[in-house]
């Protein structure tokens, strides 16, 4: 079996890095997309150091004629991708009374346009492999949540945005999934806890009493569930929205 080229957007750290990281080490060639080349220079090096192939792309996802430039580098110097986890994304959190339009604009042109805009560039190469894995992020703000509603309305988008693909392109042996991750460990969360004026450790302790399992996320968690959706095992699951929280979501 030819190896496989994954591209994982905002790949440069958090769930991304942990993402690119696990892909390599199932033993795919990948695509660390950040907004800066040189942010995905750490993760490619120690991907590298683990024996892994990578390479690092620079790109805003939210502009078309970078994502085309961007996919246009990893087939010429990795090959034709066939998968993808759209990943990148930004917080402009606050309650909608306050919320400037740039705020809204900028989130959902990040996530949701942007996971827009990479698959319907790598999707050509998946239909000619007939093989192929879009992973989307979601995340448990889908269901709501207060203070983030540019925040909830692209992840609850990215829902419905995959289970078209998976409606669009199941024929050609390409699946599409979302993951929906709860509260995980990353930068993001704590440049929450950072905002909002408490220390890191308390802001996860606090988490973790309102998850079922007694505990917070950590990247791993979520980037185990985005290598099963890859995987060739996972070829008749599609159009699913998993939430990696630690509990039940209603």
């Amino acid at each position: 079996m030819p190896q496989r080229i994954a591209i994982v957007t905002g790949g440069a750290r958090g769930i991304g890095a942990g993402t690119a990281k696990r892909l390599a080490a199932d033993g795919m060639a990948v695509a660390v997309l950040d907004l800066e080349a040189a942010a995905g220079a750490d993760t490619v090096a120690q991907i590298e150091k683990s024996g892994g192939k990578a390479i690092a792309v620079g790109a805003d996802v939210s502009n078309g004629e970078q994502v085309q430039a961007a996919v246009d580098k990893v087939v010429a110097e990795l090959g034709e991708p066939t998968v993808l986890v759209n990943n990148a994304g930004v917080t402009r959190d606050n309650l909608i009374f306050k919320m400037a339009d740039a705020d809204w604009d900028t989130v959902i042109n990040v996530h949701l346009k942007g996971a827009f805009l990479m698959t319907r560039a790598v999707q050509k190469y998946m239909v000619a492999a007939k093989w192929g894995r879009v992973i989307n992020l979601s995340s448990l703000s889908a269901v709501g949540n207060r203070g983030q509603v540019n925040y909830s309305a692209a992840k609850a988008g990215l829902q419905g945005f995959t289970k078209t693909l998976a409606i669009e392109l199941g024929k050609y042996g390409v699946t599409a999934n979302a993951v929906a991750p709860g509260f995980v460990a990353t930068d993001m969360t704590a440049a929450t806890a950072a905002r909002i004026g408490v220390s890191f450790d308390d802001f996860k302790a606090g988490a973790a009493k309102e998850i079922a399992v007694g505990r917070v996320g950590e990247v791993e968690d979520i980037a185990a569930v985005i290598s099963f959706f890859a995987s060739e095992e996972a070829g008749y699951v599609s159009g699913q929205v998993l939430y990696a929280a630690g509990g039940p979501v209603s």
